[in-house]
């Protein structure tokens, strides 16, 4: 489930107990996308800690408010917030002439917005609008249910106790996301390695770095390529560096549609060899490098080392293989710039790139290129 579900899960648990005095052990949680005041599904989620305030201790002397929380479960996808504790202050204004206002705030452990380019403005909490929706849609279908009568105003305080230091292992800060994690959910739940947010944090990415109007951008595999990129190019600021993972077509395609006039590709050999052979999505689960084929590729170092190659079980030993052979740093480079122009191909631009070893040195690049901007 997404955080924004467990944030929605927290403030209808919080809401029951302010309206009946009971706190339950799950509530039921409407999915987005909501169309026609219609959720895609509903999903049953369990309440770990509900009753009278307790997210802060000013919030423990305001009249008609509680809290509630829920822990996360993030299944088998690869998630910081796995497990963490999503807390939600709800407060009731029943004196209050105007009606069916829900004001959503953030508070300890979610971040702010500091850059331009995301769905919220500079200055806001990172609470994406989908939950946002979905917090409210619940609420106001809940209190119809519970209470009959015409809904106060209320205020959502969403906050996670650990989320400062979780942020840090996430892009928040490079987002400009500052002070803790964004609440997100497209979807409300969070499929088994589908790898969406991810996906969603390059886009976000890609939307920041074209805000801030910067022309050239940066894409990466990992972290290790990422900072020999960044060495490779000092000058260039963080945020134009995209940490791409092995969403090659995808990001170069958004990357084109948002309109940087240079894209940058640094890589290893075994995606770069996968990029080479046309593949837009390099994960083994989708795609195993293809000895045979390499083999094929590397004809110039002769059938000794190609047949090497062929019984190789990983790239680095297929890597190693073309560096002993006095052919095979301009084999290397034919490879790389098969691979500049499929990556080309996919993003409809121009792309330069640059293939790293593990190492740290600089195997070959396509098209050759000044060293910095």
């Amino acid at each position: 489930m997404s955080t924004g579900s467990c944030a929605c899960a927290a403030a209808l648990a919080a809401l029951e107990y302010l309206l009946t005095g009971q706190s339950p052990p799950t509530v039921s949680v409407p999915l987005p996308p909501i169309v026609h005041d219609r959720p895609r599904a509903w999903l049953e989620i369990a309440i770990a800690r509900c009753g009278k305030a307790f997210a802060a201790p000013a919030d423990q002397a305001l009249p008609n408010c509680a809290s509630a929380s829920v822990i996360k479960d993030a299944g088998d996808d690869p998630d910081v917030t796995h497990h963490a504790e999503i807390v939600v202050s709800l407060r009731l204004f029943p004196q209050a002439r105007q009606c069916c206002y829900i004001r959503i705030a953030g508070a300890k452990g979610v971040g702010k917005i500091t850059l331009p380019g995301l769905p919220l403005p500079v200055g806001a909490w990172a609470i994406n609008p989908v939950p946002r929706q979905q917090i409210r849609f619940a609420l106001k279908k809940r209190w119809q249910e519970l209470a009959r009568t015409s809904q106060p105003p209320m205020t959502v305080t969403i906050s996670v106790p650990d989320g400062e230091r979780l942020a840090q292992q996430t892009f928040n800060p490079r987002l400009g996301i500052v002070g803790g994690l964004s609440i997100l959910g497209t979807h409300g739940t969070v499929k088994a390695f589908s790898h969406a947010a991810f996906a969603a944090t390059i886009a976000e990415a890609l939307s920041v770095a074209k805000a801030l109007k910067l022309p050239v951008l940066y894409c990466c595999t990992g972290r290790r390529s990422e900072r020999l990129l960044q060495m490779r190019f000092p000058g260039a600021p963080l945020q134009a560096f995209v940490q791409a993972a092995d969403f090659v077509a995808y990001t170069l395609h958004k990357a084109h549609r948002t309109g940087f006039s240079r894209i940058i590709w640094g890589c290893f050999f075994g995606k770069l060899v996968k990029l080479a052979q046309g593949h837009g999505q390099t994960h083994a689960r989708r795609h195993a490098l293809d000895f045979a084929l390499l083999a094929q590729s590397c004809a110039a170092a002769g059938p000794v080392t190609c047949q090497a190659i062929r019984a190789a079980t990983t790239a680095r030993e297929a890597l190693e293989l073309l560096l002993a052979h006095p052919r095979g740093l301009a084999i290397i480079a034919r490879l790389t710039q098969k691979a500049s122009e499929v990556a080309s191909h996919f993003a409809r631009q121009p792309v330069e790139v640059h293939l790293f070893h593990l190492d740290g040195r600089e195997l070959a690049s396509f098209p050759e290129q000044r060293k910095s901007l």
